[in-house]
């Protein structure tokens, strides 16, 4: 099981997009400053600016969403079709889909930016 954090703008905007989109469920919401989502062994903490998480650090640096290349990855049966879906929904997509070795990838974003790997395995 893991469990990652994401930063998010705006924590009803991104539970409606992993549940609607993704088939994340809700396990816990705490009004807009969190929710803690589930996918299989996957827990994700989306947190917004009224979360703990998303106060500044020592050095007055500020938690922010999006960006970065850390992510996490959802595995898939039949990619071209979930991406097909997803575009017709309008989702951010970084890239088209890549094959490799190991299967095919492609990076997503929710609405605040953070990444999302969707892959299939070969």
């Amino acid at each position: 099981m893991a469990r990652v954090r994401y930063i998010v703008d705006n924590v009803e905007e991104t539970v409606a997009f992993y549940v609607s989109k993704l088939g994340f469920e809700i396990e816990q919401q705490f009004g807009s400053a969190i929710a803690i989502l589930v996918h299989g062994d996957l827990t994700l903490l989306v947190s917004g600016p009224k979360a703990s998480a998303s106060r500044p650090m020592l050095d007055g640096a500020t938690p922010s969403p999006g960006g970065g290349w850390n992510r996490f990855v959802l595995l898939f049966d039949d990619l071209e079709s979930v991406v097909s879906k997803l575009k017709d929904d309008d989702v951010k997509f970084r890239n088209d889909i890549l094959e490799g070795p190991g299967g095919k990838q492609i990076l997503c974003e929710d609405p605040s930016g953070n990444v999302i790997e969707l892959f299939q395995p070969a």
